[in-house]
């Protein structure tokens, strides 16, 4: 068996710690905004908790590529670690440093063998719709014409844009709250993009199994068939023999004697 390479257990060791320290990031981010009484002592201790997940994970990257093989191979290749890598940095908004653990976790979770698409999707669907919400409500609940004032206000908008329905009963009112919202609108079309593929791909497999199925059926029998006809002839050729050795008369198929033999 190939032994695994250093690459390799480094992920399988840091996925699950990366994973915890995600979450931590999701309640970092989420309660000053849930809880509008926080100080700003309690705000200070989750921002740093937010950079400090944000630093495992670029630390996480530069590990992978300094023990990649092919270092311009796997920069090609995670283009998009790179990018959430190099985002909070380039601008340090809370918004960003959510976004970029969002990629960074979906990238390390699509690695896990044993995470199943349906499991992945339905965690996608999760994430985008918290961190949604608590984007867009501490984006426009201090807007002056904003209608997003409360976290259910917030989820419903939310669930509404990502299903692409739109009621028009909340919508955001400032420049970043609208880029989150064609955000969630893009994510929604591609996340139902990805269940109905899913869908069709099982039919399709489900299908062919069956047209699989009924062709080795179908041979069997065609076997089987040819296999009974070859006995049958057998048996045929078997019984003439005896009808002839019981007559006197030579079997089809058996040469007659000739010369000194039929003298004797």
């Amino acid at each position: 068996m190939k032994e695994p390479s250093a690459q390799a257990r480094w992920e399988q060791r840091t996925q699950r710690p990366l994973l915890a320290l995600a979450v931590g990031f999701a309640v970092a981010y989420a309660l000053p905004i849930v809880d509008t009484t926080a100080g700003h002592r309690l705000t200070a201790v989750c921002t740093a908790v937010e950079w400090v997940v944000w630093a495992a994970f670029a630390v996480d990257y530069l590990m992978r590529l300094a023990m990649s093989r092919d270092r311009r191979r796997f920069v090609r290749t995670h283009w998009m670690d790179l990018c959430a890598v190099v985002l909070p940095i380039l601008q340090p908004l809370r918004l960003l440093r959510m976004v970029s653990t969002l990629i960074l976790v979906g990238r390390r979770a699509r690695m896990a063998s044993q995470i199943q698409l349906t499991t992945y999707v339905a965690g996608a669907v999760i994430g985008l719709l918290m961190f949604g919400s608590l984007a867009v409500l501490s984006v426009e609940r201090d807007s002056p014409h904003g209608n997003i004032r409360t976290l259910g206000d917030a989820v419903w908008w939310s669930f509404t844009t990502m299903t692409t329905v739109g009621y028009g009963d909340h919508a955001p009112t400032t420049g970043l709250g609208r880029m989150i919202a064609v955000g969630l609108m893009l994510s929604g079309i591609a996340l139902l993009g990805v269940v109905t593929a899913n869908i069709a791909t099982w039919f399709i497999a489900r299908f062919e199994k069956d047209d699989v199925e009924e062709r080795r059926q179908t041979e069997a029998i065609e076997a089987l068939t040819a296999e009974v006809r070859a006995l049958r002839a057998e048996v045929a050729a078997l019984s003439g023999a005896e009808v002839a050795a019981l007559s006197g008369a030579p079997a089809a198929g058996v040469p007659l004697p000739v010369g000194d033999e039929v003298s004797r």
